[in-house]
């Protein structure tokens, strides 16, 4: 249940409120926005006087339900804005992982040159094995600092636990939670208290209700700046890294009021079906896409087989506009 408490409610008493209910009291709302259980379905009465609405919930996806709010979220991204009636596709694009400066500089140079605004590339990666590249760490950061510094980019990393949570939040525009640390409370709860966008991936082995729930912990602790992304989940199929779940993302722009971005190179796993599955989740009209691109997949050190190439990136990014405007859509 989500209850709006009257504006004559003073701190302490929206406390003992929250307290008596079990709530969560979201910051940044002038102690005035409580969230409760979903099995909550009717107030105590002698809360009667000090409410001035209540939601009641058919379950715990609550502050990203279309139910409690019907209309996207907008989210500023440097000088744009995707969700609400904007009608934007965001493209982010960018290697998988710093390598070095050349290389980050290089991608850098190609986003300004196809007029894209966010660049990525991972510095702190959550590798399957121990034995494989792990990220440039802190020194990434510092790269993609300098590549926002020199070309005016939006940057978006991924952190892959707490322990540095704080400098990714610092460095970039956009966090960046990754499938592997969706279900990490503390960098869940770092990035409620902040207000810079987030991006959450879903975990591959995760539903759409265990999604939402975990955008959850980032909207009761007050940011109301989360983008879901769907990047593939693991299914039976073995010719493809992962199954990108369209299906997964028709219930979420349906049914919750989060901004929603696909990542094609992560579900697919190999970069020739990249371009065609990019193509599909534009006709969708979603709000982003993520996609992988390398000055030269052959040597990349993490994912090479899902990365493009500049002369695939820009084949693909070509025909983007097309389908954008056939839905009434923009890419940006």
């Amino acid at each position: 249940m989500i209850i709006h408490l009257k504006d004559s409610i003073s701190e302490e008493k929206s406390k003992k409120i929250a307290e008596q209910l079990k709530a969560i009291v979201v910051r940044g709302k002038n102690n005035k926005l409580l969230v409760a259980s979903s099995k909550m379905k009717e107030l105590p009465k002698d809360l009667a006087s000090d409410v001035k609405s209540s939601h009641i919930l058919s379950s715990d996806i609550q502050l990203a339900s279309r139910e409690y709010m019907p209309e996207t979220r907008s989210i500023k991204i440097g000088q744009h804005t995707i969700g609400g009636q904007h009608n934007n596709t965001l493209i982010i694009g960018g290697p998988c992982s710093v390598e070095s400066e050349e290389q980050i500089t290089s991608a850098a140079e190609l986003m300004k040159e196809l007029n894209i605004s966010t660049l990525r590339g991972g510095c702190f990666k959550p590798r399957t094995s121990p034995y494989t590249f792990q990220g440039l760490g802190l020194e990434g950061l510092r790269l993609l600092s300098l590549m926002r510094e020199k070309y005016g980019l939006n940057i978006i990393t991924e952190v892959r636990d707490a322990t540095h949570i704080d400098a990714v939040i610092k460095h970039t525009d956009i966090v960046q939670i990754g499938a592997k640390a969706m279900y990490d409370h503390g960098i869940l709860r770092k990035c409620g208290e902040t207000d810079k966008p987030v991006l959450l991936k879903r975990g591959f082995g995760t539903t759409l209700q265990e999604f939402v729930q975990a955008a959850e912990f980032i909207l009761s602790g007050g940011n109301d700046n989360v983008i879901l992304c769907e990047r593939g989940i693991r299914t039976f199929e073995t010719k493809t890294r992962f199954t990108l779940d369209l299906c997964g993302v028709s219930f979420l722009k349906e049914y919750t009021n989060l901004p929603v971005v696909l990542d094609p190179s992560h579900a697919m796993g190999y970069a020739y079906g990249v371009p065609d599955l990019a193509r599909a989740c534009t006709a969708m009209g979603v709000d982003g896409l993520l996609i992988e691109v390398h000055p030269n997949p052959k040597v990349a050190k993490s994912d090479a087989a899902q990365q493009l190439n500049y002369e695939e990136f820009r084949a693909l990014y070509s025909t983007l506009d097309a389908i954008a405007n056939a839905i009434g859509r923009k890419i940006i």
